[in-house]
């Protein structure tokens, strides 16, 4: 039997194990397949919090308690909870709009580079992601990233985001006076250095780099759900 068919199926493992059951099924069946699934996973199911998933529209209730109840004295896990999926979609849909939550941030692990102190003349940062500074980038310092920028301090060297063609990635800053800065292809140079110190934040508008204060101007107030970006 293919893995995508069978009643319970492992679908991601991070800060808890997500395990999708198929609740029609017998608990008899339910939990041999349990045991397939656990025992691959050896000592990761140690004290781990579990996420089931369940696959039909009804009320599981007894279910999960049985499921919990198994898991915990033969696994050793420290939680079974049930996904709130369905309670998401419901709010989702009164709203007029629908979020896929396990395949957006809740189920993401963090894919950026965070740094405290002050990145000095000569000194470059690099991240593969997203970059957040914790403190300054002086003058003759870079910070480069493949998409966002966020330096909670002053920024008067150089930022580089959205590399190699990011434009949809922003450079931010609670003090904004670059000395120059690039989003994909697209760089601005000359920033004023005697703005007052303001928390403000570049984008791609037409193909150009913009500068906005960020309290004004948030872009992304508007949105209805948490994104990942």
């Amino acid at each position: 039997m293919k893995d995508e068919k069978r009643p319970v199926r492992l679908k991601g493992v991070g800060d808890s194990l997500w395990v999708s059951i198929d609740p029609t099924q017998s608990i008899e069946t339910l939990k041999k397949e349990l045991i397939t699934v656990f025992q691959r996973l050896g000592h990761l199911t140690i004290q781990s919090k579990v996420v089931l998933d369940l696959e039909a529209e009804g009320n599981y209730d007894s279910l999960v308690v049985e499921v919990r109840k198994f898991l915990k004295d033969k696994y050793n896990v420290a939680s079974v909870l049930e996904s709130d999926k369905k309670k998401t979609k419901s709010k989702a849909s009164s709203k007029g709009k629908s979020q896929d939550w396990n395949k957006n941030w809740k189920s993401r692990r963090s894919d950026v580079l965070m740094i405290a102190g002050r990145i000095r003349s000569g000194q470059r940062i690099k991240a593969r992601r997203h970059l957040v500074v914790l403190g300054d980038v002086n003058p003759g310092g870079e910070a480069m990233a493949g998409g966002d920028i966020i330096v909670l301090g002053s920024l008067k060297g150089k930022a580089v985001a959205g590399q190699p063609d990011n434009h949809d990635a922003i450079i931010l800053a609670l003090d904004f006076k670059p000395t120059q800065v690039q989003i994909g292809m697209n760089v601005a140079v000359g920033i004023d250095t005697d703005a007052p110190q303001t928390a403000e934040f570049a984008r791609i508008e037409d193909g150009n780099i913009v500068v906005e204060e960020y309290m004004q101007s948030n872009p992304f107030a508007k949105l209805h759900w948490p994104q990942a970006r």
